[in-house]
């Protein structure tokens, strides 16, 4: 019992609060991944940083408790991201995100300002009383010398190793190449947050040597459209929301709605190909809003509204007003939420209208949405009666989960669609699917009546961001694709409607989302600068499609004239 009470007690309490910290560690943190080539990054991840701690310090104790609460604090913040804003802590999230707005969010929830209390102020504070605690003990029998060396050897080994791990294209070069999108949706939080190390570098647009610099790409750059005629123009995104039709066993009358079909004021309309899948909304607002897509400049492209918007040269907002237009953009998340306020400023935008003034959330119909469209609208009709409004609207209705009960859903929706084809759990997505998808039809429908009873020229277009995921259940349904077609993940929809018959005609059965600015431009008959022009005429020498475009060599003189020539985004 002496012995006990002894100075030693301490020491033993210190060494078993240190060994059981690690192991929780290891068992929620890096044995918790999903796979098991992520589960022996994560290891070998925590393991080389605890050694490397220790050879630094000499402290055993000290060294798995650092490593314990530095891995912890990661896979802990990660899972209350993950549960309060649907994506997982990535290393771009301390860049973009450690801001006012962030604070602002995280003090509305008591239990993430106990969090980060915790994991950040007082753990370190308890961390530094127990360097204090614990002595230097490794290699303390030997001489200064002799315990130097091998304390150097072992710094040198962990380091190495350490090193290696954070190695893109080291031993888990596999781990890496999960690409940052699937980093953002997966839940193998500690692999996410240091594969996404490297997506803060936004890679350059790189034109082959030997690229034919000499296509003209402002062939009709003198054209100044229709002065008399300026339309208003709508633009209205709806989330996660394609043609269910384009499903194989798609085939119910529930999967037929009007909005996807063309009538006699439609231009044009068809498949949309974008370049995000399950989520990234922003980056097809990056699409529309710039001609560019997010992909050219590797993993960083994904936080375009951070890192991109604001070296954007030409924008559609821009060109707009250049046009005499005032641009309006609705959407119903906040303006903090992925920078979209200052994102929508770089882009051009005159007015933005965010939750805070409307109220919007995550469950608000399009039915809504379109009511504070109506009222927006009204107001600036009333108060800019001599210019003309170019308006985007952002629904939000089909984010998912689509995980609603059937039993809560109305009928036909309340039971499986198809009970013989498919799972209980896409019977449950699908079927949230093609009831909120009835909702958008009639709100839809509502919205065209309103807008086009009225005898201003109008342009109106509607299209789909990316497919909803069904937490990735959506890519065991077999689509119905147009030849050509490489990626059936990231088509959607578009539908181009105006009350007034356009000077060309438009025919692009597929269709990117880079060439919606342009097809706006031209529908209106709008003046075009060089970039738009440039845009629009790979659009007609590529028939609508763009990375898959028959002729790939036009792509590179392509990006070769608008990223060298017209420097669409600055340094």
């Amino acid at each position: 019992m002496s012995w006990f009470r002894a100075p030693q007690r301490r020491t033993v309490l210190l060494y078993l609060l240190a060994v059981v910290a690690y192991v929780a560690m290891l068992r929620f943190g890096p044995l918790n991944e999903t796979t098991h080539p992520e589960r022996v990054f994560a290891t070998v991840l925590a393991g080389s940083f605890t050694l490397v701690m220790l050879f630094l310090s000499r402290r055993i104790a000290f060294s798995l408790l650092v490593a314990a609460w530095l891995f912890m604090l990661i896979w802990v913040s990660s899972l209350l991201k993950d549960t309060y804003l649907t994506t997982p802590l990535v290393a771009p999230d301390l860049i973009y995100f450690v801001n006012r707005d962030t604070l602002d969010v995280v003090l509305r929830y008591p239990l993430l300002v106990t969090a980060a209390v915790l994991g950040m102020l007082l753990v370190p504070l308890a961390l530094f009383g127990i360097w204090r605690i614990d002595t230097p003990h490794l290699f303390a029998r030997l001489r200064p010398w002799p315990r130097r060396g091998l304390a150097l050897l072992g710094l040198l080994v962990s380091g190495s190793a350490l090193a290696l791990s954070l190695t893109p294209d080291g031993p888990f070069r596999d781990v890496y190449s999960k690409g940052m999108w699937l980093a953002m949706i997966d839940k193998s939080y500690l692999s996410d947050f240091f594969v996404s190390i490297y997506a803060t570098q936004i890679v350059p647009v790189k034109v082959p040597d030997g690229t034919d610099r000499s296509v003209v790409w402002n062939e009709q750059v003198a054209r100044t459209g229709d002065p008399a005629r300026k339309p208003d123009i709508v633009a209205v995104l709806e989330e996660s929301t394609f043609d269910p039709r384009m499903l194989a066993v798609c085939k119910l009358p529930q999967c037929r709605r009007k909005m996807f079909d063309p009538d006699k004021l439609t231009r044009a309309h068809g498949f949309l190909q974008v370049h995000t899948w399950g989520g990234g909304t922003w980056t097809s607002e990056f699409a529309l809003m710039t001609g560019i897509a997010h992909t050219l400049f590797g993993s960083a492209g994904l936080y375009a509204p951070f890192n991109l918007a604001p070296r954007v040269e030409y924008s559609l907002p821009r060109m707009l007003k250049e046009n005499g237009y005032r641009t309006v953009v609705i959407y119903p998340t906040s303006g903090s939420f992925i920078n979209a306020r200052n994102a929508y400023a770089f882009y051009g935008m005159d007015r933005q209208v965010d939750n805070s003034e409307t109220k919007l959330g995550w469950d608000s119909p399009d039915s809504e949405v379109f009511k504070v469209f109506d009222r927006v609208y009204a107001e600036e009709r009333a108060a800019h009666p001599d210019e003309p409004l170019f308006v985007l609207v952002l629904t939000l209705r089909q984010h998912g989960p689509h995980m609603t009960p059937l039993k809560d859903l109305p009928p036909p929706y309340n039971k499986p669609l198809f009970p013989k084809q498919l799972d209980d759990w896409l019977n449950l997505t699908l079927g949230n699917y093609l009831y909120r998808l009835e909702q958008s039809d009639l709100a839809m429908a509502a919205l065209e009546k309103r807008l086009f009873a009225e005898p201003r020229p109008l342009v109106l277009l509607h299209f789909g961001d990316h497919q909803p995921s069904f937490d990735g259940a959506i890519n065991n349904l077999q689509k119905i694709v147009p030849k050509g077609i490489t990626d059936p993940t990231k088509v959607t929809y578009y539908v181009l409607k105006s009350n007034f018959t356009p000077r060309e005609k438009f025919d692009y059965p597929v269709l990117d989302i880079i060439y919606l600015g342009g097809l706006l431009l031209d529908t209106a008959d709008l003046r075009r600068n060089d970039y738009y022009e440039a845009n629009t005429l790979l659009r007609e020498r590529c028939r609508g499609r763009y990375f898959d475009c028959a002729t790939p060599k036009l792509l590179d003189s392509y990006h070769a004239y608008i990223f060298d020539t017209l420097h669409a985004l600055k340094d």
